[in-house]
């Protein structure tokens, strides 16, 4: 299929780069104009370059998602130049290293601002547009640890299980505006960052390599995987599909 998403209107945060560069440049494939959402202005017009010279819809909005009113612009930005908006991503988000022990407040403070502060506020600018336009998806980016948790991703893992609360409470709220809010777990991806915060743990290429192999479908994902499940939540294939949680993580959760 081609055009799942065409003349819709998409907001990635975080879509600079790894998985969330990966839905954008996916979502831009299936016919939607992305908005790539980030801090690095660099990176963002490397990106929105490269999905323009594949053909697709781009622009980048500068935007640190734990500010209200970066957030506030973000839509108006979308709105502004694309005339409406259908559907949201809410992919930025940081994991640093910490157990209780080791968290402290600046840390948590830190995380829950970018990782649900930011989809909060993500969210309420986002719905009175998609109200407008008749409709629309927002998609929560999760995790694994958003259901289990890890022991050195306390805090992490307690923004990524308030996203789960979020997403449930935002579909209730909002069916009625015909606007669908789903969880997507993108699983264990590898992306640049991951490599770097494995490293600085001591796990160098062979033992992720290992690691993925024990995964029952034997293999990391890679941010395509996310981007597939991303683009089937958003588009209309999903029109009675909300309030859900879906895991594209290889089987990983079934341990």
């Amino acid at each position: 299929m081609a055009g799942r998403v065409d003349r819709k209107v998409a907001i990635v945060t975080g879509g600079t780069t790894g998985i969330g560069f990966g839905i954008a440049r996916l979502l831009a494939r299936e016919g939607a104009a992305v908005v790539l959402a980030g801090r690095s202005a660099a990176a963002g017009e490397e990106a929105t370059a490269a999905i323009r010279a594949a053909g697709g819809q781009a622009r980048y909005c500068r935007t640190d998602v734990s500010v209200e009113a970066d957030c506030e612009a973000l839509v108006a930005a979308a709105t502004g130049e694309f005339g409406q908006l259908d559907i949201l991503v809410n992919n930025a988000g940081i994991f640093p290293r910490a157990t209780l022990e080791e968290t402290t407040e600046d840390l948590w403070d830190r995380i829950f601002a970018t990782n649900l502060k930011g989809a909060f506020f993500c969210c309420k600018h986002a719905v009175p547009a998609m109200r407008r336009a008749g409709g629309g998806a927002i998609v929560n980016i999760g995790s694994a640890n958003g259901y289990v948790g890890g022991a050195n991703l306390f805090a992490y893992s307690v923004s990524k299980g308030g996203m789960i609360t979020m997403t449930r409470n935002l579909a209730r709220a909002h069916a009625a505006d015909r606007i669908r809010v789903n969880y997507v777990s993108p699983g264990w991806v590898i992306t640049e960052t991951e490599v770097e915060v494995q490293a600085a743990e001591g796990h160098d290429a062979d033992w992720l390599a290992e690691a993925g192999r024990h995964i029952p479908l034997g293999r990391h994902q890679v941010p395509e995987d996310a981007a597939y499940a991303v683009l089937y939540v958003a588009s209309d294939e999903a029109s009675q599909v909300t309030g859900e949680l879906l895991n594209v993580d290889g089987g990983h959760t079934m341990r």
